[in-house]
């Protein structure tokens, strides 16, 4: 519910001039009303109203954040907590969840505090995580929180969550994709394992991942797939494909250190990543066979939604995602995103939702698929019920469906007369002559013969044509043209 204050208001139009002026309008109503609270003119707005293709959702904390939302809307300036664009076809919709570091401590509090679906959610993964993990999410130790063995379920739990308060709002995916353990978060909403037996595949993977020797690297590099091979080897590896320019390498230190140097030298970008582990790279083989039996021990489904692999980069069958075989190499081989989202484009993939606490993956998606909308759901920099909330009004500008009713369930209901909608006018009607300049430009003999028509008398009509006053129209009517055309001419 829209409450603590937090509220949406949402407005619609058939233009853009026209939609700026709704924003003005309601503007003016709500400085005029103070006494209306935000709630129930919220309400009002998205139980009252036609929705047009021209749309805007303004969200605030208050009153005031509301005002000043609503101001840069009718003057056609942006604001963080504004969004404005035309609805049109939206094409398919697909949710990406996200991968390994993109966690925070406290991730999902502020939304646990305020929505009771996320809320039951969390503490449902969580009363199946180790305790251990539900400390760290809400404590105060970010390096524990990046112990691997805690990061993966910490991950799952938000980004299972997220999707369940995403899918009470009415805002629903055609398909899914995840990076790496986003992947997994994917796999049980869309039914492939019930909530325990996810838990324990999270949980073992994390585990064991954790249970290797510390060290090993893992260096992202602008550079292309191609280009990077040939530097591959045994203690090297490919991570990640995440987009035209932008790999990740993994493995043992000293040899991933050497080909990030040469990338170095050649003046690309190189950064290295800040892991405990060398994730994706040979030196996760330890692990396999001991992943593999977990694996072995849960039960499978077929999915209720489709997967778009990040380990293929195509659409994964319900063969692969029930086989452990698959989930073992998707620890081992590299994570193909940008291949995934090049696969989604070509299913008419427009807009894609972020599920998980950053924007990690939109960045990244936007350098794949430019002409899509990459919406993250939550951002570090901001609250997240607002960030949520806006993420909505992003989906609804584009077209997608979002049930705003839920925003105000629990809210007492008042009648609220908005400010009518701001018609656009415009004038239509031919300026008519006057009839005395009519009368100026006939003629002495036009003005006799429409005479006679007016007066209605047959037989003086008959005698200005030339025929009888009881001649069928079809003689009536070449003579009333060879008529007109004998007073043109004597016109010129």
């Amino acid at each position: 519910p829209a409450g603590d204050g937090l509220v949406p208001w949402v407005l619609s139009a058939r233009s853009a001039e026209a939609l700026r002026e709704q924003a003005a309008r309601l503007k003016s109503f709500a400085d005029e009303a103070p006494d209306v609270p935000a709630t129930a003119a919220g309400r009002a707005l998205v139980s009252s109203r036609a929705v047009h293709e021209h749309r805007a959702v303004v969200v605030g904390a208050d009153r005031a954040e509301l005002l000043a939302a609503l101001e840069a809307v009718a003057e056609g300036r942006p604001a963080g907590n504004a969004v404005t664009g035309v609805a049109e076809a939206p094409g398919r919709l697909a949710f990406l969840f996200s991968g390994q570091g993109s966690q925070r401590l406290g991730m999902g509090r502020e939304l646990a505090d305020r929505y009771g679906v996320f809320a039951g959610a969390l503490n449902s993964v969580l009363d199946e995580c180790d305790p251990r993990v539900r400390e760290v999410l809400f404590g105060d130790d970010a390096d524990a929180l990046n112990e691997t063995g805690v990061t993966q379920p910490a991950l799952f739990a938000v980004e299972v969550a997220l999707f369940r308060l995403l899918e009470s709002w009415g805002i629903r995916p055609d398909v899914l994709a995840g990076h790496s353990i986003g992947e997994l978060a994917a796999a049980h909403v869309a039914g492939v394992w019930s909530l325990a037996d996810a838990v324990k595949v999270v949980s073992a993977r994390g585990a064991l991942m954790q249970a290797l020797p510390a060290g090993g690297a893992m260096v992202a590099i602008q550079a292309t797939e191609a280009e990077v091979t040939p530097d591959l080897s045994e203690t090297v590896g490919l991570a990640a494909v995440n987009g035209p320019t932008s790999v990740v390498v993994s493995g043992v230190t000293a040899d991933v250190e050497a080909v990030a140097e040469k990338w170095r030298a050649a003046g690309r970008k190189v950064s290295r990543l800040k892991v405990s582990h060398a994730f994706h790279s040979p030196l996760m083989e330890p692990m396999l066979d001991g992943f593999r039996r977990v694996l072995e021990g849960v039960s499978y489904e077929a999915p209720s939604l489709p997967i778009v692999s990040t380990l293929t980069g195509t659409r994964a069958s319900a063969e692969e995602l029930a086989s452990p075989e698959y989930w073992v190499r998707h620890v081992r081989e590299a994570v193909r995103f940008a291949d995934a989202v090049g696969t989604l484009v070509d299913d008419d993939v427009t807009t894609f939702v972020e599920v998980g606490p950053g924007g990690t993956l939109s960045a990244l998606g936007q350098l794949c698929a430019p002409d899509a909308a990459f919406v993250p759901v939550l951002r570090g920099d901001r609250p997240e019920a607002m960030a949520a909330t806006t993420a909505a009004g992003h989906l609804h500008v584009r077209g997608v469906r979002v049930d705003w009713e839920v925003f105000f369930a629990g809210h007492s209901t008042r009648h609220v007369d908005l400010p009518t909608y701001a018609f656009q006018h415009e004038r239509y009607w031919l300026d008519a002559r006057p009839v005395d300049v009519d009368v100026e430009l006939l003629s002495p003999v036009d003005a006799r013969f429409w005479g006679v028509v007016e007066d209605g008398d047959i037989t003086d009509l008959a005698r200005t044509l030339d025929v009888s006053s009881d001649a069928p129209l079809s003689e009536v009517l070449p003579r009333l043209s060879a008529w007109r055309k004998e007073q043109q001419g004597r016109a010129t």
